[in-house]
C-alpha cells in the first residue's frame, strides 16, 4: 500500500488547510462511488502540503498591486507582462481567434482606461470571452500571473518547493496527484527527488495541466519525465482553458508516452476545478489501482 499526496493549484489564500484536504478526499471519494470502490488507503496516509497563502502572501509583500486582478489593474513588470501576454496568444490562437477579431474589440472604450491596464491585452481576452465563460477567460488569466510568480520568484519558488517536498518521504513509495498550477509544481519539484535517494513515484498524476501550453513548456525547459515517476496520467476536460493541450505531441513530446484521457466532463463551472476531476470514475479508479500495487 502507498501514500498518496495531492499538490493543489492557485486561489486557496485564507483555506485551511485541512478543510481543502478534506474536499479533496470527498471529491475522490464520489468517484470511486461511481465504480463501487470507497477509499483504498487510510485518510492518515494523505497529504496535502499548503501553499496557497504562502504564495498570497509573498507576493503581496513583494508589491501591493503584484496579486491585484490583472484583468483589472495589470503590472509594470516589462517580464511577466510579456509572459502573460504570450500565454494568452497561445490561448487565442488554438481556439482560432483571429487578430482581426481582437482589433474590432480594442475600441476607445478599452483604450481610455490607460496603459496600466494593457489595452491590447484586455481586447485579447474580451475575444476571448465571447468564446469561452468569463470564468475560463479569468482563470487563465489568472493562473499564469501564479505560474509565473512560482517559475520567476526563486524566494517564493524555493518556499513552494520546500514545502512539497517534505511531503515526498524517501522509501516511502507515493501516487502524486497535481491540479492545475500544482502540477507546474509537481513537475518540477520531482525532477529534484532522484530514485538513488529512495524516492519512488509509482504514478504521477497531473489533472488540468497546464504543461503544454507553449509559453509554460517554453519555460520549463525541455519535457521529460521525473526519474522517480514510473508512471505518468495525465486527465483533461477539452473544454477547460487552462488544460489547452494534452501532454502529447507534438506539443509534449515523451518516450513512453505519457497516458492521456481527454474526455472528463468536468461539472464546475469553469470546467477547471478540483472536483470535477477527482469524481470522474475514470480518474477516481486509475488513484486506487496505482495506490494497491
Amino acid at each position: 500500500m502507498h501514500e498518496l499526496v495531492f499538490i493543489h493549484g492557485r486561489s486557496q489564500e485564507d483555506r485551511d488547510s485541512l478543510a481543502l484536504k478534506a474536499e479533496w478526499i470527498e471529491a475522490w471519494r464520489q468517484g470511486l462511488a461511481k465504480v463501487g470502490l470507497e477509499l483504498p488507503i487510510p485518510e492518515s496516509s494523505i497529504r496535502l502540503p499548503y501553499y496557497g497563502q504562502t504564495l498570497f502572501d509573498m507576493a503581496i509583500q513583494l508589491d501591493p498591486d503584484y496579486v491585484a486582478d490583472i484583468i483589472i489593474r495589470g503590472t509594470n513588470n516589462a517580464k511577466e507582462r510579456g509572459f502573460i501576454t504570450a500565454v494568452i496568444q497561445d490561448v487565442l490562437e488554438a481556439k482560432g481567434i483571429s487578430e482581426d477579431e481582437v482589433s474590432k474589440i480594442t475600441n476607445a472604450e478599452v483604450l481610455q482606461r490607460g496603459m496600466q491596464n494593457w489595452p491590447g491585452v484586455l481586447a485579447k481576452l474580451k475575444a476571448l470571452d465571447s468564446h469561452l465563460p468569463i470564468a475560463s477567460t479569468a482563470s487563465i488569466a489568472l493562473l499564469t500571473q501564479d505560474v509565473y510568480c512560482y517559475l520567476f520568484n526563486q524566494v517564493i519558488t524555493r518556499t513552494i518547493d520546500k514545502g512539497v517536498t517534505v511531503a515526498i518521504k524517501p522509501g516511502a513509495p507515493a501516487v502524486v496527484v497535481g491540479h492545475s498550477l500544482g502540477s507546474v509544481v509537481a513537475y518540477k519539484t520531482l525532477h529534484t527527488l532522484a530514485p538513488e535517494a529512495g524516492y519512488e513515484v509509482p504514478l504521477f498524476v497531473t489533472l488540468g495541466s497546464p504543461l503544454a501550453i507553449t509559453t509554460i513548456r517554453k519555460e520549463m525547459g525541455a519535457a521529460k519525465r521525473p526519474a522517480c515517476a514510473k508512471a505518468w496520467f495525465n486527465a483533461r476536460d477539452p473544454q477547460d482553458v487552462v488544460a489547452l493541450f494534452p501532454l502529447s505531441k507534438p506539443h509534449f513530446n515523451l518516450k513512453p508516452a505519457i497516458e492521456n484521457k481527454n474526455d472528463v466532463s468536468n461539472d464546475t463551472s469553469n470546467h477547471h476545478g478540483i472536483s470535477g476531476y477527482l469524481k470522474d470514475p475514470v480518474v477516481a479508479r486509475r488513484l486506487y489501482d496505482a495506490l494497491l500495487a
